[in-house]
């Protein structure tokens, strides 16, 4: 799996800010910045990603998957 089709996949179930995905092709690192993370805590922003990746991680096509998931204003905060 590349990481544009990981990308293509977020976007089209989460409107995203900003999103950079990077990985070895098994392991990947997601940042997706969200307004739809609002008054969500670290673990439902998390359930959202993962469900729009739901199909790709339950057949193993994504091994391992490392979320950092923010609003646009705690990403405008973040150094």
């Amino acid at each position: 799996m590349q990481a544009s089709v990981i990308e293509d996949i977020i976007r089209s179930q989460i409107d995203c800010a900003h999103l950079k995905i990077e990985g070895d092709g098994v392991h990947w690192q997601a940042l997706v910045v969200s307004e739809q993370f609002a008054g969500k805590n670290r673990v439902a922003r998390h359930k959202l990603v993962n469900a729009a990746l739901s199909e790709h991680i339950e057949s193993n096509e994504i091994h391992a998957l490392s979320l950092r998931t923010l609003t646009p204003s705690e990403w405008d905060q973040a150094d």
